[in-house]
């Protein structure tokens, strides 16, 4: 595990005239690392943007602002700094294949069970959501619940039955990691790993799950401030793994009448900030499956890149979450509304 006293905080952003060309970046990334610093380039549509990383008593601005196509130099003051618009005014996109991308101008579904239950019923909910159009498949083969009398998912074997089965209905999967004893099933079998609300801050989880190099669905915590959140995005990006989803899943307030809160604010509020892809789980924010298309519609018309939902074929037989997950039925009319309200942040 990376030494925290070995980690280089990113100090300014190098902004590139649009017209700058690339001998001139190169000249000015080799300018940087004669400081004994560390550049990051990061190419966008219209510009090059560097990013300095090191200690900033080593750097002469005055020298770097006179570089031939330097347009303007930066300080980063967020705390967070890898994870804020600061460092990277560009939105990022997250791409599982190429027909799924987080950011990439349209929303990404996903879709699936709770839990896995048996072989028949992942297959059935997978062929379902396929046809009905959903982009990836969801499912919790290790579930961290609060009564240890809950079921607890199917472990291993409910792994190799999502890989399997989402191999034969052509859809990415993605399930939630709760420990690092199982990092090298989840590198063999899924195509983004889960970190969940109950592991937001578990550092260790999240940077040597960053060290796998697949692209990662972060949810934050029951009761994590925003500043938290990012923090805990910000462990990741360290680790250089850039392939970051967020996700906003609702948060625990003094209201009980739903599961939790979903918090729009929130959301609007890290586009702003942040260049990371967010999503929005309204299953675990209402814990009502009524309630799941209107908040899936006000989430994507506030910037959601995305929409996590559960569904199942026998809702009243579930073995975990029944009350919140839509039927195919419900699911279909789902997808004829909700997508729609999308809103793309450049």
């Amino acid at each position: 595990m990376q030494n925290n006293n070995s980690i280089t905080e990113p100090i300014m952003i190098i902004v590139m005239d649009k017209n700058a060309s690339q001998e001139m970046v190169d000249h000015v990334l080799k300018v940087v690392k004669e400081h004994d610093l560390k550049p990051e380039p990061m190419y966008g549509t219209q510009r090059v943007a560097i990013g300095v990383l090191g200690e900033k008593s080593k750097l002469d601005e005055g020298k770097i602002s006179r570089l031939p196509g330097v347009k303007e130099i930066l300080i980063v003051s967020k705390p967070y700094k890898r994870v804020s618009r600061e460092y990277q005014p560009e939105s990022s996109q997250v791409k599982i294949n190429d027909d799924v991308i987080f950011g990439g101008g349209k929303p990404v579904i996903i879709a699936g069970p709770c839990g896995i239950e048996s072989e028949e019923q992942f297959r059935t909910i997978a062929q379902g959501v396929k046809k009905l159009g959903a982009n990836m498949l969801r499912g919790g083969a290790f579930k961290p619940r609060t009564s240890p009398y809950s079921f607890q998912g199917m472990g291993e074997e409910g792994l190799k039955l999502m890989k399997k089965i989402g191999d034969e209905v052509g859809l990415p999967i993605v399930s939630e990691c709760i420990s690092v004893d199982h990092l090298d099933l989840f590198a063999e079998y899924v195509d983004m790993i889960q970190l969940g609300a109950r592991n937001m801050q578990n550092f260790d989880l999240l940077t040597k799950v960053a060290k796998l190099g697949k692209p990662i669905l972060l949810k934050r915590g029951l009761s994590a401030y925003v500043d938290e959140f990012l923090f805990a995005a910000e462990y990741i990006l360290n680790e250089g793994n850039k392939d970051l989803v967020l996700c906003e899943r609702g948060i625990r307030t003094f209201e009980n009448s739903t599961r939790n809160i979903l918090d729009l604010n929130s959301l609007a509020l890290i586009k702003e900030i942040s260049h990371l892809p967010i999503i929005a789980d309204p299953s675990h924010a209402a814990g009502r499956y009524d309630l799941i298309s209107p908040l899936s519609r006000a989430a994507l018309a506030a910037g959601a890149d995305g929409i996590i939902v559960e569904v199942h074929n026998k809702p009243d037989e579930a073995l975990s979450d029944g009350k919140q997950s839509l039927t195919f039925e419900s699911f279909e009319n789902f997808m004829k509304t909700a997508p729609q309200y999308y809103c793309h942040h450049e």
